[in-house]
């Protein structure tokens, strides 16, 4: 993996890496360096190393044998649960499911341990999962517990007929109060550890709905509401910042210490997530409750209604 340094320029080697990659912990970051997979110009580096601009960054991150997910007794807010699936309220900062520089600790490890076995289609990591959220996105999440909901559900999600509205919170206002962006996405050309916007033949057709639903002056930020018809990744992360509105607190697509709002995390939740229920078809609609740090953009200000029809 090439990571060619464009900003953030004389931060430590170890620091920079954290921000760009956030799926690794600082201390498997220097781990890393230390054992020579992660290399400077070509040569091997050390942890303090200030980042320069057009610095070279290779990072090799070992495969490690796949290892069967372990349960774990970490708490989680379930949204819906039945025999077939379970629908998680997922915290901001937890990873969906085990790889490399993060063994444990996952919603995968918590949800065996609340349910007691999952799907087995996904693999011995990977159990159960459907769909994922990054790391840093909070919000609904469905997992499936038998082989007939996982295949169920994944056809959903491929052929769009599931339902998923997005709360973000952007950087400046939109021109427009609404509209729709149709581009396609594919790995970054220059940093892969990025995705971006991408000529017609390459990467793969995205489509986001956006609706402004509020402008916080005081911040210069705006409450956006987002439908996704593709589930591409970091789909709305990269749209916005197409549009000129980079997410608040997005550590890879802007620059949190530069803006005005700062709430701490990634401002984007999956807020609403709706899907036909996998043994009786019957249409769930499932709506997360808005985590703490979206408040000032909520107050005074009522939020759409759900079109969807469903049970919750």
């Amino acid at each position: 993996m090439l990571i060619i340094v464009e900003d953030q320029l004389g931060t430590r080697l170890d620091q920079y890496l954290a921000a760009q990659l956030p799926e690794l912990s600082r201390a498997r970051i220097q781990a890393l360096i230390k054992d020579g997979e992660i290399t400077v110009n070509g040569k091997a580096t050390k942890a303090k190393t200030p980042v320069e601009r057009n610095m070279r960054i290779e990072v090799s991150i070992p495969e490690p044998e796949p290892a069967e997910a372990q349960p774990q007794d970490i708490p989680i807010s379930v949204l819906f649960e039945d025999k077939h699936v379970i629908v998680i309220d997922k915290e901001s900062g937890m990873v969906v499911h085990p790889a490399a520089g993060n063994p444990d600790g996952t919603l995968v490890n918590a949800v065996l341990f609340h349910c007691g076995d999952l799907s087995g289609i996904g693999g011995v990591e990977r159990p159960g999962i459907v769909h994922r959220l990054d790391k840093d996105t909070s919000g609904c999440i469905v997992v499936a517990k038998n082989d007939q909901a996982h295949l169920s559900l994944t056809t959903q999600f491929a052929e769009r007929d599931t339902g998923k509205i997005y709360l973000a919170v952007v950087q400046g206002c939109p021109k427009e109060a609404k509209g729709t962006v149709f581009t396609n996405i594919g790995r970054h050309p220059v940093n892969r550890l990025k995705m971006a916007v991408v000529n017609p033949g390459s990467g793969k057709p995205a489509i986001t709905d956006w609706e402004v639903l509020h402008y916080d002056a005081a911040t210069d930020s705006s409450l956006v509401m987002c439908t996704l018809h593709t589930g591409r990744t970091h789909q709305i992360r990269v749209h916005m910042l197409h549009l000129g509105h980079p997410l608040i607190g997005d550590p890879i697509y802007a620059h949190p210490q530069r803006q005005k709002a700062r709430p701490g995390r990634l401002m984007l939740h999956a807020w609403r997530l709706a899907f036909n229920h996998p043994a009786d078809g019957r249409r769930i609609a499932i709506q997360s409750p808005i985590p703490a740090e979206y408040t000032p953009w909520l107050i005074g200000h009522e939020l759409p209604a759900w079109e969807e029809q469903g049970t919750n």
